[in-house]
C-alpha cells in the first residue's frame, strides 16, 4: 500500500505554528513581491478568493473581511518542510519527499497493521511535532493514493485519513472524481479527454487499453492502470538529479542601471552554482535572460537572452559569475526599465566525469577546494555571508516583501522568546 501525506494549506499553516491566535481566520500567502495569492485558509477560501488573483484586485475583500496577509517566506516554509518529512520518515520504511509539502509513503510489510489507526497517529503526531495539519490518502497504486488524499481533504475526516482497500471502494472513489484532477491530467488531455465523452476517473479506467496507450502514449497507460490498481511508479527515496537549474527573480523595483542588474545575475549564477555542487554535477551550458515588464504597455518593451557553451562544464560559482557578466554585457540595452533576470544552466553531468580542456588554464583543484570552503561558511553562517565582489550588498534589486513575517528557526535574530 502506498500512502500520499500533504500538509493542508501548508504556507499559509506555517505562519499560523508561530501566531496561533490567527486560527480561524482568513490567511493568505503572496507570490514573489507580493503580487498574486499562492495559499490561502480554508477561511479564506470559503470568502471565495481564487488561487492566483493578483492582491490589488481583491484588496476590497481584504480589508472588508480582516483577511491576515504574508508575503513568502520560503526559508521559514523549507525548514518547516523538513521538519514534517523527518517526522514521517518514522513511520514507514520507504518515504519519498514528493514536493516541499508532499511525500509517498510505502507501507510494504506492514499488512497487519490497521492502516485507518495508524494514518490517525501519523497525522496526530506530525501536527503534535510541527503543528502543521496533514491529510493522508492511502491505496495501492501513487495514483489512487493521490485520489484518496483528495477525498480526505474534501470530506474532512476527524482523523485526516481516506483509505481505498478494495475494489468497491475503488469504484466508489472515482465514479464522481473529475477527469481533470487526475494526477498527471494536464490541461490539454483534460480538454481531449472530455471531448471523447470521459468526464470522470472511472470513465477513463473503462476505456479500452489500446486507445488509451495510442492517444496519451506510455505515460497516459501508466496512469490508466495505477487507476486500475496495477502498481507502475516504485517509491524514490533519492530524488533524481535535475537535468536543468533555473534561478530568476522578479525584481522589487524597475532597473535602469546596469550595475544593479549585474548584482542580481551574478548572485542568481552563484545559486546556481551553489544548487550544482549540492547535487554533485556540472553544467556545459548557461542561458543568460532580462526582459521589461511586459505589463507596462506604457514603457518601452525589450527581451533578450544568450546561451553560451562553457570551455570545460563547471559548478564554480568563480566561473558561472565570470560567464553570466559577460553574457549580461553581451544583451544589455540602456534605456530600458527591467523587471527580471535569470540564469539556466543545462547539459548537467556528473562532477566526477569533466571533459577537461587542454587550452583552458583554469586551476580546478583550487576552485574544488574554495567551494567546499564557500559552502561551509555559508551552510553554517547563512546564505552569502561569503560572496563574490560581483554580488554586492546593496540589494536594490530584492524582492518586495512588506508583508513578511520573522524566519522563527533558521535566524538566531528571530527565535521566539518563551515567558514562563
Amino acid at each position: 500500500m502506498f500512502g500520499l501525506a500533504d500538509c493542508n494549506n501548508f504556507y499559509a499553516s506555517c505562519e499560523r505554528v508561530f501566531r496561533p491566535e490567527l486560527n480561524g481566520r482568513p490567511v493568505v500567502v503572496l507570490s514573489n513581491n507580493d503580487g498574486c495569492i499562492i495559499a490561502r485558509s480554508n477561511e479564506a477560501k470559503e470568502l471565495g478568493i481564487p488561487m492566483g488573483a493578483p492582491v490589488f484586485k481583491i484588496r476590497d475583500i481584504i480589508e472588508k473581511n480582516n483577511v491576515v496577509v504574508f508575503s513568502s517566506n520560503y526559508a521559514l516554509y523549507g525548514d518547516m518542510s523538513h521538519r514534517v518529512m523527518m517526522c514521517l520518515q518514522n513511520f514507514a520504511p520507504e518515504v519519498e519527499v514528493y514536493s516541499i509539502d508532499e511525500a509517498f509513503l510505502h507501507f510494504e510489510g506492514m499488512q497487519l497493521i490497521d492502516l485507518h489507526e495508524y494514518a490517525a497517529k501519523i497525522t496526530h503526531t506530525v501536527k503534535r511535532n510541527t503543528g502543521i495539519p496533514l491529510s493522508i490518502g492511502i491505496a495501492h497504486t501513487k495514483t489512487l493514493a493521490k485520489v484518496a488524499n483528495h477525498l480526505a481533504k474534501k470530506s474532512k475526516v476527524k482523523s485526516g485519513a481516506f483509505i481505498i482497500a478494495d475494489e468497491q471502494q475503488r469504484i466508489e472513489a472515482l465514479k464522481n472524481f473529475e477527469i481533470d484532477k487526475i494526477w498527471g491530467v494536464g490541461r490539454q488531455y483534460a480538454k481531449f479527454l472530455k471531448n471523447a465523452g470521459i468526464n470522470t476517473a472511472l470513465d477513463f479506467t473503462k476505456c479500452n487499453r489500446n486507445w488509451v496507450k495510442k492517444n496519451l502514449t506510455v505515460m497516459g497507460l501508466r496512469m490508466w492502470e495505477e487507476l486500475n490498481g496495477m502498481p507502475c511508479h516504485e517509491i524514490e527515496p533519492v530524488p533524481e538529479n535535475k537535468k536543468t537549474i533555473c534561478t530568476s527573480r522578479s525584481f522589487g523595483n524597475m532597473l535602469e542601471n546596469y550595475q544593479t542588474v549585474e548584482e542580481a545575475v551574478s548572485t542568481y549564477a552563484a545559486r546556481c552554482g551553489a544548487k550544482l555542487r549540492k547535487q554533485k554535477s556540472t553544467a556545459g551550458v548557461m542561458l543568460v535572460f532580462l526582459h521589461t515588464n511586459r505589463f507596462r504597455e506604457d514603457l518601452p518593451q525589450y527581451c533578450k537572452n544568450i546561451v553560451i557553451e562553457l570551455p570545460v562544464p563547471t559548478n564554480s560559482t568563480i566561473e558561472l559569475v565570470k560567464y553570466a557578466k559577460a553574457g549580461l554585457k553581451a544583451i544589455f540595452k540602456n534605456g530600458f526599465k527591467y523587471k527580471k533576470a535569470g540564469i539556466i544552466v543545462s547539459e548537467l553531468a556528473p562532477q566526477t566525469a569533466v571533459q577537461t580542456n587542454l587550452f583552458y588554464e583554469v586551476d580546478h583543484q583550487k576552485h574544488n577546494n574554495l567551494m567546499l570552503v564557500l559552502d561551509k561558511l555559508n551552510n553554517t553562517y547563512g546564505r552569502d555571508t561569503v560572496r563574490l565582489g560581483a554580488q554586492g550588498y546593496s540589494k536594490r534589486w530584492t524582492l518586495r516583501q512588506e508583508q513578511l513575517s520573522p524566519c522563527y528557526t533558521t535566524s538566531f535574530e528571530n527565535i521566539m522568546t518563551v515567558k514562563c
